[in-house]
C-alpha cells in the first residue's frame, strides 16, 4: 500500500516543538481513551491524554442538572460486564457497585403492560399465541448463541422476521428499527442486533427476574478514579485541549498539532469517533481516508427530565404508539435511587435528518406530552426541569460484514493506532466493552 507523504514540518512547529518523543499521545478521554491511558501508565509508559471537552468521560461525562451531578446520557451495567468489574477491583472501588432487580414495561395500544418475562409475553395483547411463542423462542436462543459469525453477513430485520414472523415483527420490532435508525433500519447486521438481545438477556438471573447495576455517584465515580490513577502512575490528562492534526511524514508519526504548537510523539493512539479521523489525519492513504469518510453514524438528542414522582415502576419502557417518535425510554431512578425522579428520553436519528436541527424546545414539549400520556396522573407541577443534550456521533451504523470494512487498528503508518466503538463489533457500545478494547489497544501499541 502506498503511504501518503506529508510536507516537512512547518517552521513554527519546529521552533515550538515540545520534545516528548518517548511518550505516547492518546486522543479522546472517553472510556476507551481513559482505558488506553490507564493501561499505558500502569505498564510504565507516559501517556499524554488530549481531550477537547473540559471534562473526561465523552458520552459518560456528567453535567450539573440544577444541583444534581448526573450523566448526560444514561448508562447501566450488566452482570456480564467483566472488563468493567475487573477495573473496579483494580481501582479499589468495587464496593461502590450495587445490583438491583429491575423491571421492564411496554406501552402499547394506549396502555402500560409488563414486559420481559414469559408470563408478560403470554399476557401481552395484540399477538397470536404462535407469534408469542416464536418471539420468545428467538429471544431465548439468542441469549444461548455463542458464535456470531454465521450472523455477520445477514441483514437484521430479515433474520428477525424469519424467526418471529411478520406479526411479531410489526408489533414488537418495527418501531424500534424505524425510530432508532430511520433510513438505515433495513441494512443492519444481524450479528450486531443479536449482541444487543444477548446482553440484555444475560442480565437476567432467571427467566422472570432481571438484575442491573449502578455505581454510587454514577459513572463519575469510575471516571475520577481512572483520572487519578492515570496521574498517580505518571500520565497526563490535558482537558480543553483539542488536537487539530496528527502530523506524519514518510509513513511515520511525528506528533500532534494543537493550536499553533507542535508536540513531538513517536506514537499516537486515537479513540475519537471515526468520522473525525479524516480531518485529524488528512495525510493517511486515500483508500483509508475514504473508508473513514463513508462510515455512517446515528446522532441523538437525549432529553433528561427531573420529576417529583415516578412515571412507571420500570427501568426500561418500550413504546409503540403512533403519537410517539421514540422506541422507548429509561426511568433511571428505578435503578439508582436519587432525591428526585430522573427519566431519559432519547431521540435517535441520522445527523443529517432535519429533525436533528430542531430546537431543544421541540423535544422538551414532546417529552412532557409523552410522559403525561404514559402516566395521566402527572401534572405540570410534577415537572421540575427538563434538559436536552446532543451528540452527533452517538452510535456507529454496523452493516453486514462491518468489521471487514474497517482498516486495521494499527494503521499503515508507523506509530499510529486508530479505533472507536465501531471496532468491538458485534458488541454494542458500552463502558465495559470500551474498557476491555482500550486496554488491548494499549498492549498492542507497546508490544
Amino acid at each position: 500500500m502506498q503511504i501518503a507523504r506529508s510536507s516537512l514540518l512547518p517552521l513554527q512547529f519546529q521552533s515550538n516543538a515540545i520534545m516528548t518523543a518517548h511518550t505516547i499521545a492518546v486522543l479522546g478521554a472517553g472510556p476507551m481513551g481513559l482505558a488506553v491511558a490507564y493501561q499505558l501508565a500502569r505498564d510504565g509508559h507516559h501517556p499524554v491524554l488530549f481531550e477537547a471537552d473540559d471534562r473526561v468521560g465523552g458520552m459518560t461525562a456528567i453535567f450539573d442538572f440544577n444541583g444534581l451531578d448526573i450523566e448526560r446520557y444514561y448508562h447501566f451495567h450488566c452482570i456480564s460486564d467483566s472488563a468493567f468489574l475487573q477495573m473496579l477491583d483494580e481501582l479499589g472501588i468495587a464496593d461502590k457497585m450495587h445490583w438491583v432487580e429491575t423491571k421492564m414495561g411496554y406501552f402499547y395500544q394506549g396502555a402500560l403492560h409488563p414486559w420481559g418475562n414469559p408470563v408478560a409475553l403470554l399476557k401481552f395483547p395484540g399477538l397470536s399465541l404462535i407469534a408469542k411463542f416464536r418471539y420468545g423462542l428467538h429471544a431465548f436462543l439468542s441469549t444461548k448463541r455463542k458464535d456470531w459469525r454465521p450472523l455477520d453477513t445477514l441483514e437484521a430485520t430479515s433474520w428477525i422476521k424469519r424467526w418471529v414472523g411478520e406479526e411479531a415483527f410489526e408489533v414488537l420490532w418495527r418501531k424500534l428499527f424505524d425510530y432508532k435508525f430511520y433510513d438505515y433500519a433495513y441494512g443492519l447486521s444481524a450479528a450486531w442486533i443479536w449482541s444487543r438481545i444477548r446482553r440484555i438477556g444475560r442480565s437476567r438471573y432467571n427467566l422472570f427476574r432481571e438484575k442491573l447495576g449502578y455505581l454510587e455517584g454514577g459513572s463519575n465515580t469510575l471516571l475520577q478514579a481512572l483520572k487519578a490513577d492515570i496521574e498517580r502512575h505518571g500520565g497526563e490528562i490535558r482537558l480543553s485541549s483539542p488536537v487539530s492534526r496528527v502530523v506524519m511524514e514518510g509513513g511515520v508519526v511525528k506528533g500532534i498539532q494543537q493550536g499553533d504548537q507542535f508536540h513531538a510523539f513517536n506514537k499516537v493512539i486515537s479513540t475519537v469517533p471515526l468520522p473525525y479521523v479524516s480531518r485529524l489525519m488528512p495525510d493517511l492513504p486515500l483508500d483509508i481516508l475514504q473508508t473513514f469518510q463513508e462510515l455512517k453514524n446515528i446522532a441523538v438528542v437525549c432529553v433528561i427530565a427531573k420529576l417529583k414522582k415516578s412515571v412507571t415502576e420500570n427501568f426500561w419502557l418500550n413504546t409503540n404508539d403512533p403519537e410517539m417518535d421514540i422506541p422507548g425510554l429509561v426511568e433511571y431512578t428505578n435503578l439508582r435511587p436519587l432525591a428526585n425522579h430522573i427519566v431519559y428520553v432519547p431521540f435517535y436519528m441520522p445527523g443529517e435528518h432535519p429533525k436533528f436541527s430542531e430546537p431543544d424546545s421541540a423535544f422538551l414539549v414532546k417529552v412532557r406530552r409523552y410522559l403525561c400520556k404514559i402516566n395521566p396522573a402527572l401534572t405540570d407541577d410534577d415537572f421540575i426541569e427538563l434538559r436536552a443534550s446532543r451528540y452527533r456521533y452517538a452510535q456507529p451504523i454496523c452493516e453486514p460484514g462491518h468489521l471487514d470494512r474497517l482498516p486495521p487498528v494499527a494503521l499503515p503508518v508507523k506509530g499510529l493506532w486508530v479505533a472507536d466503538t465501531s471496532y468491538y463489533y458485534p458488541e454494542d457500545r458500552g463502558i465495559s466493552e470500551s474498557i476491555g478494547f482500550g486496554r488491548n489497544v494499549a498492549k498492542m501499541a507497546t508490544a
